[in-house]
């Protein structure tokens, strides 16, 4: 009798595991996280949100965009979208909006774009045109212009105006480093005009703060409105660098776009 029960408790074991692990076969994986940074900042402006991704068992890349034009800078992210197998969440800070909603075009893999402080451009518009639509932009006045051997021109922020304009939320120190470590965009990149918008046909996040003095507030409610975003959250007196002074906001909706497309 004892023998019997034995047997009856290994086999209730055995087809709860396999249930298990059936049911673990069957689960979607959760979504590889591609973070594009943009214009006057470097991939580790996402440390914050990578590290908290971690955490929650996500696996994030932070790409190293050009910043030379949005149709040549997708190309680049492109190329690490189709290197990653599974699903991914592409999410992009300020230019590098653009960048992903041109990157997602030819990429099934592609399941959800986060906008964080980001253009999402319409086919045709160009990150300069948006960021005048509405007033409230005070870039012009903070750039420092470079001249580039090909006749173009780099645009960096003037160190001394850094934090005022980018980063007026995050630690003066702090800010002094991400000042001297940002990365110029070619003015051609601002102004080229975008492609397919791929936020028409992809469920979209929007995230931005009301203080933001590089692409006004009532620049980021249009274009969220216009994209039917999913969700969209204002973060109140945050400037441009969401992702290094708000992480948590920033990783939050992140991975509201991944469990969506993990369902």
């Amino acid at each position: 009798m004892r023998n019997i029960t034995r047997v009856l408790a290994l086999t209730a074991a055995l087809a709860a595991s396999g249930g298990g692990m059936a049911q673990a076969a069957n689960s979607q994986p959760k979504p590889t996280i591609v973070l594009v940074h943009g214009a006057f900042a470097e991939s580790s402006s996402w440390d914050a949100v990578i590290t908290k991704l971690s955490k929650d068992g996500y696996v994030a890349i932070a790409a190293a965009n050009p910043l030379r034009g949005v149709a040549s800078d997708a190309k680049a992210v492109s190329a690490i979208i189709r290197s990653v197998s599974g699903p991914v969440v592409l999410v992009g800070h300020s230019y590098g909006g653009p960048v992903i909603t041109e990157a997602a075009n030819g990429n099934p893999n592609v399941k959800a774009l986060v906008y964080v402080a980001g253009f999402a451009p319409d086919t045709g518009e160009s990150s300069l045109a948006l960021s005048s639509m509405f007033p409230g932009s005070t870039l012009g006045s903070a750039l420092a212009p470079v001249a580039l051997p090909d006749g173009g021109q780099d645009l960096f922020i003037e160190p001394a105006k850094f934090r005022a304009q980018f980063a007026a939320d995050v630690p003066q120190e702090q800010t002094l480093l991400m000042a001297a470590t940002q990365r110029p965009v070619a003015q051609a990149a601002l102004a080229e005009a975008s492609g397919v918008a791929s936020w028409k046909t992809l469920p979209s996040y929007m995230i931005y703060g009301s203080d933001d003095r590089n692409i006004p507030a009532a620049v980021m409610s249009f274009m969220a409105e216009r994209a039917h975003a999913v969700k969209t959250v204002v973060i109140e007196g945050a400037s441009h660098a969401l992702m290094v002074s708000h992480p948590d906001e920033v990783t939050s909706l992140i991975e509201d776009a991944a469990a969506s497309v993990s369902q």
